[in-house]
């Protein structure tokens, strides 16, 4: 199902969100609204605060206390886009510019921080405790996992289960969050705040999978960043682990090489073996698995619109070309 057929579902509650973000994130300080209008005008997918809300909803809510979450939560990860484009010296996000190339290093990494610090002057107004312990946890873990991917970086002898270390703590914990923030503002059963959980987890997982096989087998028009972008900053994600496993030993030395310079010099040479070592087929299969284990999670929520919008959320992950 095309996302904005699943968005639809709760279009009134994402334009809340981003006219919440719009007027919370107004500042005296000129650099900041700028730079964040030039953030927000870049675009997304929105998945995260799209998590939060069909979540709410699945479970009960009612009332409109799943705007602050979905409006924080979305602020957290933009900031950790900020930060991680300066780390990795990304030229390119969602098609545009990234910030860092136009107003520099040291603006994007304090305004990431005006973000972060902006998020969880939200989530303090909840007054929710178990929300603010969602997220407090959750921050730290996304910053471990940011850590770890960084000593993982142009390491050719990167395992696939520390690989998976990265994801889950970069991308599969904060698609966790955003399905946690649902049961915790509702009156929803153990049952379903377990089962959410679970799923969110696996969504962001393979959303993360699917992404890393893209970064090899899409266009940077369709992906709005440079093809090989991973490989330029000599990370190791799964299409490369398995082209290694399953390569000769000419391509694996090739590989191998690539990954500690982060060189792109021999890109199409690297995109052949990928091809022939069926590295993309592995990894959207390792995709699928995870979108049926979130599914099978959904057993726990009530039946409804919006869980079936959830179960569409993840066909719609692993089936994406952008």
């Amino acid at each position: 199902m095309p996302l904005d057929s699943i968005r639809s579902l709760v279009q009134t509650d994402l334009d809340a969100t981003d006219r919440f973000i719009t007027t919370e994130l107004q500042s005296h300080i000129p650099l900041i609204n700028q730079m964040v209008q030039y953030i927000l005008n870049c675009g997304g997918k929105r998945i995260r605060p799209l998590l939060v809300l069909l979540s709410a909803r699945a479970c009960n809510h009612n009332a409109k206390q799943h705007i602050d979450p979905a409006a924080a939560i979305e602020l957290i990860h933009t900031a950790t886009l900020l930060h991680d484009d300066v780390v990795d010296s990304s030229t390119l996000r969602r098609g545009h510019d990234t910030a860092h190339t136009i107003w520099g290093n040291e603006a994007s990494v304090l305004v990431g921080d005006f973000l972060y610090s902006r998020a969880f002057q939200l989530i303090v107004k909840l007054q929710n405790l178990t929300v603010m312990n969602i997220f407090s946890d959750a921050t730290n873990l996304i910053a471990e996992g940011e850590i770890l991917q960084l000593v993982n970086c142009n390491d050719p002898d990167t395992t696939e289960a520390s690989y998976y270390e990265v994801i889950q703590r970069k991308t599969g914990k904060l698609f966790e969050v955003g399905s946690q923030l649902g049961p915790a503002i509702s009156s929803a059963s153990p049952a379903a705040c377990d089962g959410l959980q679970e799923y969110g987890m696996n969504l962001g997982i393979a959303y993360q999978l699917i992404d890393d096989a893209l970064d090899y087998n899409a266009s940077a028009e369709q992906m709005g960043k440079n093809v090989g972008n991973d490989l330029a900053e000599g990370k190791p994600t799964l299409p490369l682990i398995h082209a290694l496993r399953e390569g000769t030993t000419a391509e694996v030395a090739l590989i191998r090489k690539a990954i500690e310079t982060g060189s792109t010099d021999q890109l199409d040479a690297i995109l052949a073996i990928i091809e022939s070592t069926k590295a993309i087929e592995y990894t959207a299969d390792a995709a699928k698995k995870h979108a049926y284990k979130a599914n099978l999670a959904l057993k726990h929520v009530p039946e409804s619109p919006y869980r079936q919008a959830l179960h569409d959320l993840s066909e719609f992950v692993v089936a994406r070309s952008y």
